[in-house]
């Protein structure tokens, strides 16, 4: 009875779970076709192996940021333009606050608002041509994130989680950073009818991002009983190997008699990362081995956790350790870029993100990473040429910039024109759904083929439309 005492806690975990170590890696040969998260290839070989999408919630003005329109400068209340969105009233025009000027050896025009970003256009294709089919903040976030205007459909993130899988086992596939929530909610990073665990996992900037992953404190001591021998108190860690480990062989079990239960296989495997991340994921967003001279790449102050300059840091750790998509929010549905009344309210906005993003295309492209993962930058729509509040311009879906980096996407150029007052495409338009075609394209999918049962029809990312804008692939 004494000698059934001394069995240590790690021979006791491997006698539950078949002779091995609790949390192996992957699960066992038997299931590992239904590990969710295991790195899967795509249709064809692609030139991006990951994404860090980069948000910007409320309508960026495109006649402000990248759209140079000289017409625009001298027409300030001077002639009317088309009234935004679904409106056919003229409205007296507003100039742009903020001057052009030609960045990086490409030449490309961008306005004072980003002189960082402005030197990183030989690293950018920007695309002046972009098209969205809402003009109500809901609906058109829902679409950039979802391809879906009006109902809950899978975000991208959750399509290339489900699509590729991931590189780090410790790590979820979906990250995404925000202070904040978007119009749409958390709908902007749901799996809606994928299996739940492609879901993006949302992180606060903030001292704790990642709210009760920490393992707990060890316990007071428990005696063991009398006569026992052994350590006298058993640390969190190897409780919760005990607790999970005779779960997973347990579950198991079930598996070997009632056959392979792909679910119940893919909710094994996501205790055991959710386990692992209590080792991994707190050095992920521990910035202090980051040297000074990284910090001042990006704008960051050391001991800052708050910052959009710490996500886009963070974006780059999380990516270099082998997160497959990641994205980062900067502001939510208050306080953010919807300028109604003043367009000067992009100023402040745009020194939050402006060195930050210039300084993760840099440090990317210095770090080799640059080439294989895709950097986009976006919002849901653009701003009217014509006047809504005193100073402030309207939603305008109808033609807005966008722009991507790295990952297979030819550089230092423009791509697409508005006409000669921002109000229409005029040349060579990318609907949402051509921009999520061409991002499936560069990971390696037919994005016709990337599909999933779900009703009784098979759905995809960009239900039945988009075409791969070709000309921006090298």
């Amino acid at each position: 009875m004494r000698e059934s005492f001394s069995i240590s806690r790690r021979t006791l975990l491997r006698s539950l779970v078949g002779g091995s170590l609790v949390f192996p890696g992957i699960l066992a040969e038997l299931f590992a076709q239904s590990d969710p998260f295991a790195p899967r290839n795509p249709h064809f070989t692609p030139k991006a192996r990951r994404i860090i999408l980069l948000f910007s919630t409320g309508g960026v003005s495109h006649l402000d940021t990248f759209d140079h329109k000289p017409r625009m400068i001298q027409a300030d209340e001077r002639m009317t333009v088309p009234g935004g969105g679904l409106s056919l009233e003229r409205r007296p025009a507003v100039r742009p606050r903020w001057a052009f000027r030609r960045g990086g050896r490409c030449g490309t025009l961008v306005s004072d608002l980003f002189p960082h970003l402005r030197e990183r256009m030989d690293d950018i294709c920007l695309i002046n041509s972009m098209t969205t089919d809402n003009n109500e903040h809901f609906q058109a976030t829902l679409a950039i994130h979802t391809g879906s205007f009006f109902q809950a459909r899978p975000s991208m993130g959750s399509w290339i989680s489900y699509g590729l899988g991931t590189f780090n086992r410790n790590l979820p596939s979906f990250v995404v950073v925000a202070p904040y929530l978007p119009y749409a909610g958390t709908q902007v990073f749901a799996n809606d009818f994928l299996p739940a665990y492609h879901q993006g996992t949302r992180v606060v900037p903030g001292a704790e991002p990642i709210p009760n992953l920490r393992r707990p404190a060890p316990s007071p001591p428990t005696p063991l009983p009398q006569g026992a021998r052994g350590d006298s108190w058993r640390e969190p860690a190897d409780l919760q190997q005990f607790e999970l480990g005779f779960a997973r062989s347990l579950n198991q079990n079930h598996l070997r008699r009632n056959g392979n239960d792909t679910e119940l296989a893919a909710r094994i495997r996501s205790f055991e990362t959710a386990f692992q991340m209590q080792f991994e994921a707190p050095e992920v967003f521990d910035l202090s081995g980051e040297t000074n001279e990284t910090l001042r790449l990006y704008g960051l102050d050391r001991g800052d956790t708050q910052s959009f300059a710490w996500q886009c840091l963070v974006a780059r750790r999380l990516a270099e350790r082998g997160v497959r998509f990641i994205e980062l929010i900067d502001t939510g549905a208050s306080n953010n870029w919807d300028a109604h009344s003043d367009m000067i309210a992009h100023e402040p906005l745009a020194r939050r993100i402006d060195q930050p993003i210039a300084g993760l295309l840099r440090d990317l492209r210095r770090r080799g990473l640059l080439d294989d993962t895709l950097v986009i930058w976006t919002s849901e729509f653009g701003r009217t040429p014509g006047q809504d509040g005193p100073r402030g311009r309207g939603h305008h879906p109808a033609v807005y910039s966008s722009w991507i980096a790295g990952g297979g996407v030819k550089p230092g150029i423009v791509y697409g024109k508005s006409d000669d007052i921002g109000a229409t495409v005029a040349e060579n338009g990318v609907h949402v759904h051509d921009f999520h075609a061409t991002i499936l394209h560069l990971l390696g999918f037919d994005h016709e083929r990337l599909t999933y049962r779900h009703a009784g029809r098979d759905f995809r990312l960009t239900d039945v439309y988009g075409t791969v804008v070709r000309d921006i692939l090298l």
